[in-house]
């Protein structure tokens, strides 16, 4: 089993910045992906921005250029800064790994953190 905690949610202003981790139970070597996915009130969960063991990164359209996936294997954490946050951000942030293993894979989920964008 693989246990991720989410900290560093909060309540910011339009424009303002926060800063996201996510510590790992065990060494993120093991973890060929990770990512952060977020989820609003009556809508489904979505992606954020994904990064493998390799350090490709990916992120969704409507975070580009704003936020910043980046993982730390010394410290087995998972970072994310957000900058110039709009209120369509507000969401709970959830940390995700994906473990392959010998015949199928794995999906790990933190209990998320709660994120609001509001003047």
């Amino acid at each position: 089993q693989v246990q991720l905690v989410e900290s560093g949610g909060g309540l910011v202003q339009p424009g303002g910045s926060l800063r996201l981790s996510c510590a790992a139970s065990r060494d993120i070597f093991s973890i060929n992906v990770m990512g952060w996915y977020r989820q609003a009130p009556g809508k489904q969960r979505e992606v954020v921005a994904t990064i493998t063991k390799e350090s490709s990164t990916n992120y969704a359209d409507s975070v580009k250029g704003r936020f910043t996936i980046s993982r730390d294997n010394a410290k087995n954490t998972l970072d994310l800064q957000m900058n110039s946050l709009k209120p369509e951000d507000t969401a709970v942030y959830y940390c995700y790994g994906f473990v392959i293993g010998p015949i199928r894979g794995n999906a790990y989920w933190g209990r998320g953190t709660q994120v609001t964008v509001s003047s």
